[in-house]
C-alpha cells in the first residue's frame, strides 16, 4: 500500500488511465469487429447499401484508432498496422467487385 502522498496520487492516476485505455480498446475492437463483419457480408451479398456500411464503419475504424494513437492508448506503430489490416480487408473484397464492372 502506499505511504506517501505523490505515490497515493500516482495509484490514482494509473488506475484512472486504466480505465481510459480500456474504454478506447474495447470500443476499438469493436468497430474493427464490425468493419470485417460488413466485408463479410459484402462478400456474400454485393450492393451498393452493404459497400456504403463497409465504408462507413472502417471510416468509423480508423477515426478511432487515430484518436487512441493520439491520446497515447496505442503506439503509432500499433495503430498503423490495424489500420492497415484493416484496409487490406476492404480492398480484398471491394476489388473484385471493381474489375468485375
Amino acid at each position: 500500500m502506499a505511504n506517501n502522498k505523490s505515490s497515493k496520487k500516482r495509484i490514482e492516476i494509473a488506475e484512472r488511465n486504466r480505465l481510459r485505455n480500456r474504454t478506447y480498446k474495447s470500443a476499438l475492437r469493436t468497430l474493427m469487429k464490425r468493419c470485417f463483419t460488413a466485408c463479410s457480408a459484402y462478400a456474400q451479398e454485393p450492393g451498393a447499401d452493404a459497400k456504403a456500411a463497409v465504408q462507413t464503419t472502417m471510416a468509423a475504424a480508423f477515426s478511432k484508432i487515430d484518436k487512441a494513437v493520439k491520446v497515447g492508448v496505442l503506439h503509432r506503430n500499433t495503430g498503423a498496422n490495424q489500420k492497415s489490416r484493416l484496409s487490406g480487408a476492404v480492398k480484398k473484397v471491394l476489388e473484385p467487385a471493381a474489375a468485375e464492372a
